[in-house]
């Protein structure tokens, strides 16, 4: 599988949509992409440039460096090319400049391929906190988030997501299906590490039985000390893939910076 990760790349992949922006709309944005469709091997496009090839499902990509602007993001099956049938795009997709973003491709509650962009939380956090994000971007009912046995978030459903602040630790977390105690996804134990947004997916499909977990970290959240400014840095933790919970994405309240005027899929 080839992945194309490094900055340097994405750059140069994505310049045509740099040289169109204003000289002062060239700043840059952290953008990350799930692949959450289930039984698909892709390649990804931006602006009709190679973005990723032969990505696989599951697959999180590492944090990447873009120029803030618009993206016409479309998803072809693997080797198909850019002319080739959309399996899912979405056009006009704004990336605002500063913002740390995930872009996630699901299912939506009905089984249609859709592309969503998420913003991600990285707020500073008092000391000993940490926060946590749980995004519903699989083909399943609302479900119910339980932590230590307690409904923690209640009737999530795709593609909505949900956030909590909460004292650093570990956390025994499953999902059951909205109103019952019928498990969907765990039970486990999920580590929140002090000053980090711990975000967890749930993609794949009820109907086919193949939903599963994707777990992005993104870091640098600590109180800063007088004078110093707290940092938004992002990694992923492959290991905790296999960890928690049912998610959603993020297009709701002052959250969401980035906007989709249009999107479109296509079986």
């Amino acid at each position: 599988m080839k992945i194309l990760r490094t900055s340097a790349v994405l750059t140069l992949a994505l310049a045509p949509a740099a040289f169109a922006l204003p000289a002062h709309a060239a700043e840059e944005a952290t953008v990350s992409i799930l692949h959450g469709v289930p039984g698909a091997t892709v390649d990804v496009y931006a602006n009709g440039d190679s973005l990723l090839t032969d990505f696989e499902p599951g697959t999180l990509t590492d944090p990447v460096m873009l120029p803030a602007g618009e993206y016409d993001l479309k998803v072809t099956a693997a080797g198909a090319g850019a002319d080739g049938d959309a399996v899912i795009e979405a056009n006009d997709v704004t990336v605002p400049a500063g913002a740390n973003i995930t872009v996630v491709a699901h299912l939506d509650a009905s089984g249609s391929p859709v592309l969503t962009p998420f913003v991600n939380d990285t707020e500073a956090l008092d000391a000993g906190q940490a926060r946590i994000t749980v995004r519903h971007t699989a083909a399943a009912p609302a479900v119910d988030v339980r932590a230590n046995g307690d409904v923690a978030f209640d009737g999530l459903t795709n593609p909505d997501e949900v956030k909590t602040e909460l004292p650093a630790g570990t956390i025994s977390a499953d999902v059951v299906l909205a109103g019952t105690d019928t498990v969907a996804i765990g039970p486990a134990d999920v580590e929140l590490k002090e000053g980090t947004n711990t975000i967890v997916y749930a993609w794949g499909s009820a109907a086919d039985d193949n939903l599963d977990l994707a777990v992005q970290t993104v870091s640098g959240m600590h109180s800063a000390p007088s004078g110093v400014p707290a940092g938004g840095g992002t990694s992923t933790d492959d290991a905790s893939r296999y960890a928690f919970i049912a998610g959603s994405a993020a297009l709701a309240g002052g959250l969401v910076l980035v906007t989709r005027r249009r999107a479109t899929s296509r079986a």
